[in-house]
């Protein structure tokens, strides 16, 4: 099971929450693992109903079998005065430049900077270990940029490597490479079963496997149950106005007389029944589609109730017997 777990998506496809759900599902058992927030949305501590993230990793829940879920919200210019201070020893004169905003100043105009620092910080996390030579965290989970960008987030060290020839910058470069490049990472793409969504998937795939980046699953969210079986969906497509007022009839809704509340009853029924199957259909076409990706792909409920910190949990236990050590794959 790769360590560096990166989890990336479509905008409102809740890859955020497939993120906190696979970190509390690696936790299990005892382990530890870190999640990682790299767009300063703060969107993990509103899913752990927790005050604001800092710059530093901070325990925010607890996995089932006692397992420690941590999270750390990155933060470009910290994690800038950081480097400067392991490679150069400018920690002083860092915070000095801060104050004059020449810190701000560096990462906003140079946005390949601002990905250096996020990446480094997240495969320091990864290579980190104690005083007994273990590593820090079992697993880290990235809240990744979204599935437009995370092809370039990911690959900016290598770019940064062939500029740099030689020097701290270089050899920082080379072994974030290393990391993201090697079995140890995985990035998983959250997709929707709908037609745009599913594209930017499939788009995204091919520019990791272009880049020689490790794709791991495909992961789809907020899947809605189908409520009629086959039959059903024949009938909903067909329109069988006489089939449909005479089951009624017989569940005891009144007659099917013209008129009648089963009669009435008809019309809003097979509407509603039509566009369910229309969807049922989109999704079978949305799913031939993934799986011509030749991927592992896994689906996660939809949670009728909406999504707070129960709902994250069984979401964990979900992606605990799929993908997580110990489950079925």
């Amino acid at each position: 099971m790769s360590r560096l777990q990166v989890v990336s998506g479509k905008g409102g496809t809740g890859k955020t929450t497939v993120a906190a759900a696979l970190a509390l599902a690696l936790a299990t058992e005892g382990k530890r693992a870190l999640l990682v927030e790299v767009e300063g949305r703060q969107g993990i501590a509103q899913l752990f109903e927790t005050e604001a993230l800092p710059y530093e990793e901070r325990k925010i829940a607890v996995a089932p079998g006692g397992g420690e879920v941590y999270a750390l919200a990155i933060d470009a210019e910290r994690a800038l005065l950081d480097y400067l201070q392991m490679f150069y020893k400018l920690g002083g004169a860092g915070r000095a430049l801060k104050k004059l905003g020449a810190i701000d100043f560096a990462t906003t105009i140079a946005p390949g900077l601002r990905d250096v620092l996020l990446t480094g910080k997240a495969c320091e996390a990864v290579r980190r270990r104690d005083k007994q030579n273990r590593y820090a965290y079992d697993y880290v989970v990235m809240d990744a940029p979204p599935t437009g960008r995370i092809t370039r987030f990911l690959n900016v060290n290598d770019e940064v490597a062939g500029l740099a020839r030689f020097g701290p910058i270089h050899n920082q470069a080379q072994a974030v490479m290393r990391v993201l490049k090697s079995p140890e990472t995985a990035v998983h793409l959250v997709t929707l079963l709908e037609e745009m969504p599913v594209q930017e998937t499939a788009d995204g795939i091919a520019e990791l496997h272009a880049a020689e980046l490790p794709v791991g699953n495909v992961i789809v969210n907020m899947v809605r149950p189908h409520l009629l079986d086959e039959d059903a969906l024949r009938t909903a497509a067909g329109e069988r106005r006489a089939a449909v007022a005479k089951a009624l009839s017989q569940a005891g809704l009144g007659g099917a007389r013209r008129g009648g509340l089963a009669e009435r009853l008809v019309d809003p029924l097979l509407e509603q029944a039509a566009e369910h199957a229309e969807r049922v259909e989109l999704e079978r076409e949305q799913r031939a589609v993934l799986a011509r990706l030749d991927l592992a792909t896994y689906e996660l409920p939809l949670l009728g109730e909406g999504m707070d910190l129960a709902g994250l949990y069984r979401l964990a236990k979900e992606l605990r017997t799929r993908i997580a050590p110990g489950g079925t794959t």
